[in-house]
């Protein structure tokens, strides 16, 4: 899950526990969330437009995808006109922080990684919500973990 961290961090994260994860505007991000997410499930938290960008902690799934409220809140930011309470349209998902990793692991070293092929934060994609394979969340941890801060 990306966030830019003036607007949501993993410090903030840390600080409130948990928190709801709203505001996806993205039919595929959205299905993700809607569909695939599961109590307990890692969650990268990954800082976007940051210097550098990159994977800063860990989070996992606490309530699984369910309506988004900002949806239908007009005095929201992210308000839809045709969402309603029989199609809203947008879901959210709950999730719990884990930990802030030692370090942060850049997008740099994240591409240049080869046991990361086919991750798709390492690709174009600018989705707000990634799958991420078991072995790839699992490597990335391992840098972070082992690899000395820039």
């Amino acid at each position: 899950m990306k966030s830019e961290p003036g607007a949501y961090s993993i410090d903030d994260l840390a600080r409130d526990g948990e928190t709801f994860w709203d505001s996806v505007r993205n039919y595929q991000a959205r299905n993700f969330m809607r569909d695939d997410m599961r109590v307990g499930d890692g969650v990268l938290f990954y800082h976007s437009n940051a210097a550098p960008p990159g994977v800063v902690g860990v989070a996992e799934v606490s309530r699984e995808g369910y309506p988004d409220h900002t949806a239908r809140d007009p005095t929201s930011g992210h308000y839809d006109e045709k969402a309603t309470d029989d199609d809203p349209r947008w879901f959210m998902v709950d999730i719990r922080f884990v930990r802030k990793l030692p370090r942060t692991v850049p997008l740099d070293e994240l591409k240049a990684e080869k046991a990361l092929d086919g991750m798709v934060v390492t690709t174009r994609s600018r989705l707000s919500v990634q799958p991420v394979q078991k072995r790839h969340f699992e490597h990335v941890l391992t840098m972070a973990d082992t690899r000395p801060a820039r």
